[in-house]
């Protein structure tokens, strides 16, 4: 009976794993695979309890970070990244309380806030600290 058990979870976890693309739970997967093969070799239930936890502890801490690192791709910058730290000048009052701000940075007018929430007048000199969502979260430059 244990047998099926282990033989369900192993699909189970392995079908999870195809569902997601974050390396969540392949790790169960083969810890549920320890315990199907305790069981085969006829161990009690806690005995293949916990072979699944160990071999699913080892293959978290010593097999993700070498999956992570080869198989996890990179992040890749948008073009909005290249804003980041630019010089820009703001062509309408950027003033969190009443939600209105825009600048202009490299041609290009984004609707900007302030990071301090001080209120920015129009032709300030600004610098963009980071992009949250669509908005240039910028500080004053003077």
């Amino acid at each position: 009976m244990y047998l099926i058990l282990w033989v369900v979870l192993v699909v189970a976890f392995a079908v999870l794993e195809g569902l997601t693309v974050g390396l969540i739970s392949i790790w169960f997967s083969i810890g549920s695979l320890a315990g199907l093969i305790a069981a085969a070799l006829g161990a009690s239930v806690v005995s293949q309890v916990v072979a699944f936890a160990i071999v699913a502890g080892i293959s978290i801490f010593l097999l993700r970070p070498i999956t992570k690192k080869y198989l996890i791709t990179k992040t890749e910058k948008t073009n909005a990244d290249r804003i980041i730290d630019a010089e820009a000048v703001v062509t309408e009052t950027v003033s969190n309380l009443s939600g209105t701000g825009q600048i202009r940075v490299k041609s290009e007018y984004w609707t900007a806030r302030s990071a301090d929430g001080e209120e920015l007048p129009q032709d300030t000199l600004v610098r963009v600290l980071r992009i949250e969502g669509v908005k240039a979260i910028v500080t004053s430059l003077n």
